[in-house]
């Protein structure tokens, strides 16, 4: 990481607040004094130190202060020893208040570099006396290199946790793969110790977390703290805060091939938010579509050509694969907000953020949701197929994480329509009637079962099979799910079945996020709004709504974005969350729980007055985009590709 230095106007304001010196220039000591700050601020540090060093002989009351000038530039120049010899002529006792805090900094620094961490740890600045911005980031980095140099790796990763909000750019990048380094280097069980150790409120946790994922050891995940919703407007009431549009945005989907159809209903979501936010008072930057063909070469060929037509921002590829290959490249020329998160647990490189919909999401919402209702055990119950077991494998994590048990995970085929074997050997709730219709028969376990719940991870046709038998056999238990167990759209006679189920989905699709685009409305326009490729257009929308507030979220803990997908937050590590809402069937109807949730309208960009208009999908000039496809059959409910 680079280092953090003091700059000259800092060093000028902090003289000007001491009110009783010993050793401080006077104002025309000071103005001499301007040829050794411009050497220093010039990166000219050897030259600047001579200059220091040649006032601290010319000026006897004020020689402390200039040499402690002069062994800051020995100390840029990268010669410790120099450093070292010239602090060591300097009298703490006759320095400022602020210079004696600086002196500290500085000796401790030069034993650092002269290999002695031990007496750098010995030294007054990691006691006490709270010292400027920029020394105490300086200072919490030196803690951290003498604490991991010492043998001491939890502690110099705590170092450098409190260091990680202090910082920006590539010198935040680089302090996050430290902190991984050194938890990593604990092992998995001392980890597990750690974590067990932490609040979920703690910053250590999320770090704990990381490392522990890396070494393919997964944990809970804490829930995203959402505090404050992004779009403030600032004084003057036109710009937003955190608002800050890319020049120019390159989409990368796939306009043909096998997921043209995922790739259409994404575009059109996107450019439907695209059009609402250009009833704006700003105007809008462009956006060039480009086909990647759902294919990993396809996704690298597009990434280039994006970049070499000057996208600042690459909004995509879609696939798990296309998003591997281009991040894996060796430098990347432009921001990337990747529509999908590759296998593993690795952190997304520098200008990376990741937003996706996966399902293991949705398991982890479930569990927490299931958890907070007072239910400590769980049956769950999943089809075969990928997503439904990445769900539920999460849901387990995150279920036990937080202490309840799961007693059963059962896998039931699609293909078979009578679970009579498997529902019995969960003894739950009654037996089943006889065949001359005789009443249930109570369990003896049932009365075991009052803080017992059942998640489904299946699509809709498995579990309107599932349910009835499941009421047949007189099991009256909670029943949650994953999105999946909803169509996207209302069919009250084949859903009356799923009546009393609780299932997590896009606010969106119950037009239950005030300030986007009626989905009704859009859906009398647009097949790919209907459903569920409704998920996959609000997905879309919230891509654009996301591209002016990246670098905010991640600087942010806490603030969020009420997005068509859910509450938009973003971690430290390039992940964004979705916080989504619950909503049950009732008459064979999918309503939210909390009805119209009020959350909060997403803003993209200062907007004018008026209600959100309903998208007109034709094109300005500003954007190049290919015909839209045909809809090419069904669209998958998660983009796992």
């Amino acid at each position: 990481m680079r280092s953090i230095r003091l700059s000259s106007l800092l060093l000028v304001l902090a003289l000007a607040g001491c009110a009783t010196t010993v050793s401080v220039p006077t104002p025309q000591q000071q103005a001499q004094a301007q040829r050794a700050e411009q050497l220093f601020g010039n990166g000219q540090y050897a030259q600047a130190a001579q200059a220091y060093q040649a006032l601290a002989t010319q000026y006897r009351a004020s020689r402390d202060h200039f040499r402690l000038r002069a062994a800051e530039a020995w100390s840029e120049a990268g010669s410790p020893s120099q450093a070292a010899q010239v602090l060591n002529g300097v009298d703490r006792n006759r320095l400022s208040s602020v210079d004696v805090r600086h002196y500290d900094l500085l000796r401790a620094e030069t034993a650092m570099a002269q290999g002695n961490p031990a007496l750098a740890l010995q030294l007054p600045v990691n006691r006490n006396n709270p010292l400027p911005a920029p020394w105490h980031q300086r200072a919490l980095e030196l803690r951290a290199k003498a604490l991991a140099a010492t043998g001491q790796p939890w502690q110099a990763a705590r170092a450098r946790v409190a260091l990680d909000p202090l910082l920006t750019g590539l010198d935040r990048e680089h302090n996050s793969q430290q902190i991984l380094t050194l938890l990593a280097g604990l092992g998995a069980d001392a980890l597990t110790q750690h974590l067990g150790n932490v609040s979920p409120n703690d910053p250590m946790y999320r770090w704990l977390a990381q490392a522990l994922g890396q070494l393919g050891v997964p944990v809970a995940q804490a829930a995203p703290q959402l505090a404050q919703p992004v779009g403030t407007l600032l004084p003057g009431g036109h710009q937003a805060e955190g608002y800050r549009m890319p020049q120019q945005v390159a989409l990368l989907l796939p306009v043909s091939g096998p997921l043209a159809a995922a790739g259409n209903a994404i575009r059109q979501g996107f450019f439907a938010a695209y059009f609402q936010a250009s009833h704006g008072l700003d105007p809008l930057p462009p956006v060039k579509v480009y086909d990647t063909a759902g294919t990993a070469n396809g996704a690298l060929a597009a990434y280039r050509q994006a970049v070499a037509d000057g996208a600042s921002l690459v909004v995509g590829p879609l696939t798990r694969e296309g998003v591997s290959a281009i991040i894996a490249l060796p430098m990347l020329s432009a921001d990337i907000l990747a529509l999908n998160r590759p296998d593993g647990q690795a952190m997304p490189p520098p200008r990376v953020t990741e937003f996706a919909l996966r399902p293991e999401a949705e398991g982890i919402q479930a569990a927490r949701h299931m958890f907070r209702r007072g239910l400590t055990q769980a049956v769950v119950m999943t089809s075969g197929d990928s997503s439904a077991q990445r769900a539920a494998d999460a849901f387990k994590i995150q279920f036990e994480g937080l202490g309840g048990h799961v007693t059963t995970m059962l896998t039931l085929d699609p293909a078979v329509v009578n679970y009579e074997t498997q529902i019995q050997s969960l003894h739950l709730g009654g037996q089943p009637a006889g065949a001359t219709g005789t009443t249930p028969v109570p369990d003896a376990s049932a009365s075991a079962n009052l803080h017992t719940g059942i998640f489904l991870s299946m699509r809709p046709e498995q579990a309107r099979l599932l349910m009835p038998q499941l009421h047949l056999a007189a099991i009256k238990l909670p029943v949650f799910a994953t999105s999946h167990i909803y169509a996207g759209e209302d069919n009250p006679v084949a859903d009356g079945d799923l009546d009393g189920v609780e299932f997590c989905d896009a606010p969106w699709l119950f037009n239950a996020q005030p300030g986007l685009p009626s989905r009704a409305a859009v859906a009398t326009l647009l097949a790919s709004a209907r459903g569920t490729s409704g998920r996959f257009f609000a997905f879309g929308m919230d891509a654009w709504s996301l591209a002016p507030y990246l670098d905010w979220l991640r600087m942010h803990p806490g603030s969020y974005l009420p997005g068509a997908t859910g509450r938009l937050s973003e971690d430290g590590f390039g992940h964004v969350h979705r916080t989504l809402i619950w909503a049950s069937f009732d008459h064979g109807l999918a309503h939210p729980l909390d009805g119209n949730l009020q959350l909060g309208a997403p803003i993209t960009q200062p907007a004018s007055t008026g209600s959100a208009p309903t998208p007109q999908m034709p094109s300005p000039a500003s954007v190049a985009q290919p015909p839209l496809p045909a809809q090419a059959g069904s669209v998958p409910a998660d983009n796992g590709y």
